[in-house]
């Protein structure tokens, strides 16, 4: 299996620069992973395919202002730090760019001297590992000086911060949006609650190993990012009350069905635990927790539609895929959801 294997041609055009003004009026595109079937509708009709006893899993991590802009003491040069994982206080995994200016015992002032730093190791993977001086409340300050991490294929500037979070993100620490949690909405979720549909928080903080292409010939031979994540005692025990009655467990996004097949025994009964996952799923891959995800149009040769191919057939989704152009679907992190089933 070759990552050319998971190339498709999409028109540049149809990569979601901006998202809706209303969440929940993105479109829907659903697939029947046993049948084939197609339908399209609206992401609010979502509560049509979700039945009482199910329960819907949610990834609640909450996207940082995670990219800074600085210079270099001494020189001036200009840098950029995108943060990726917090090692403890003040210390912190990082991307540099350039990298020319990155070396260990390099120093960086961020806002006027609000915010300084200095590379304490140079990575193996080509990270940095930062310790960073202030004075004050870290959050404010990165609040402050910190902008979104968007993808690399959004050129617009976003208007407001929240509209790449999710209404339900709490746990601070992701450099990424789980975007497939951006399309709900707090009154959605309440009629889907209504119907009888259990809803069940877990956290994993998204790195932006998300965004790097597959880079090895070989899928098998991909190294994947590790990420962090907590999944509660209360959520293991909804999800596991949802499979013991029947129900189907439904996982809102590629982060919420990595961690549940990172912590799911082989009867699919999940445990609460917390840790770190590099867990990659690509077809042939044997899901033990998840019976249908809510999810975003993904990268070709990503990691991330190896998984969805992983789970509804890759003949499947690039017949998906390929109607989704033709229909003029939006793609990527703004963009439109699919659910499969």
């Amino acid at each position: 299996m070759t990552t050319k294997d998971f190339y498709y041609d999409l028109p540049p055009e149809l990569i979601a620069q901006r998202p809706l003004s209303s969440r929940d009026a993105s479109r829907l595109m659903t697939l029947d992973r046993k049948s084939g079937e197609i339908r399209h509708g609206h992401f609010r009709d979502i509560k049509e395919y979700l039945k009482p006893g199910d329960c819907l899993v949610m990834n609640n991590t909450r996207v940082i202002p995670a990219r800074l802009h600085g210079v270099r003491e001494g020189t001036g040069g200009r840098i950029e730090l995108l943060l990726l994982r917090r090692i403890d206080l003040n210390t912190w995994d990082v991307i540099l760019k350039p990298g020319k200016r990155g070396r260990k015992g390099a120093r960086f002032v961020f806002g006027d001297g609000l915010l300084r730093a200095e590379i304490t190791e140079v990575k193996n993977d080509g990270n940095r590992i930062v310790r960073f001086e202030y004075d004050g409340v870290w959050e404010e300050i990165l609040d402050s000086l910190g902008e979104m991490p968007l993808p690399p294929y959004i050129k617009e500037k976003l208007d407001d911060r929240e509209r790449y979070q999710t209404v339900y993100s709490k746990v601070e620490g992701s450099a990424a949006a789980p975007t497939a949690g951006l399309h709900f909405t707090d009154e959605l979720l309440g009629e889907i609650r209504a119907i009888g549909v259990d809803t069940a928080y877990l956290t994993l903080h998204v790195g932006l190993g998300t965004f790097r292409p597959v880079s090895v010939e070989n899928v098998e031979e991909h190294i994947m990012h590790t990420e962090v994540y907590e999944l509660p005692q209360e959520a293991a025990d909804k999800i596991n009350r949802a499979r013991e009655r029947g129900g189907r467990i439904v996982a809102v996004g590629t982060t919420s069905v990595r961690t549940l097949e990172t912590v799911a025994d082989k009867d699919g009964t999940v445990r609460p635990e917390s840790g770190e996952t590099s867990i990659f799923i690509y077809p042939g891959y044997r899901f033990k927790a998840v019976d249908a995800i809510i999810t975003n149009f993904h990268l070709p040769e990503s990691t991330l539609l190896m998984l969805v191919s992983a789970f509804a057939g890759k003949d499947n989704i690039f017949r998906a895929y390929k109607e989704a152009v033709k229909e003029r679907y939006r793609f990527f992190s703004f963009g439109d959801a699919m659910l499969l089933y």
